[in-house]
């Protein structure tokens, strides 16, 4: 499986982020994706990490093509109004891994007796996360 950058049309430029790259072809015949750094497994459905790196392709072309829009001096408005799509995108992903660990981590930690340690690092994330 090989992930790639996408324009904001969805077209295909040959760009590739490394990492989702690296990430997709590590994982190629493996069921689950397992963080890195964590200090104790933490496991999501293959379907699930396709689904996340490509919403954040999709973004990360979208961003481009605001850059794109700077750089030919377009309407302030209308680069406006793509920032406010790229916010809404990123905070759709944010909602969908939140989703996923709540259902998969935390009621894994649940079942593990480690939930009070799951809670304090998801406590931890959000108050990074929310402004």
């Amino acid at each position: 499986m090989e992930i790639q950058s996408l324009t904001p049309q969805n077209q295909n430029t040959g760009n590739k982020n490394t990492k989702e790259v690296k990430i997709a072809k590590e994982h190629d015949h493996d069921e689950h994706h397992h963080h890195e750094n964590a200090s104790k497994p933490h496991v999501h459905s293959e379907a699930s990490l396709k689904q996340i790196v490509n919403r954040l392709s999709r973004i990360e072309g979208h961003v481009r093509g605001i850059k794109t829009m700077v750089t030919e001096s377009r309407p302030c408005p209308e680069v406006l109004m793509q920032i406010a799509a790229v916010r809404g995108a990123i905070d759709k992903v944010a909602r969908i891994i939140l989703d996923e660990h709540l259902s998969e981590c935390v009621a894994r930690a649940a079942l593990e007796g480690n939930i009070d340690t799951e809670i304090e690092e998801l406590k931890a994330a959000l108050d990074r996360f929310l402004p």
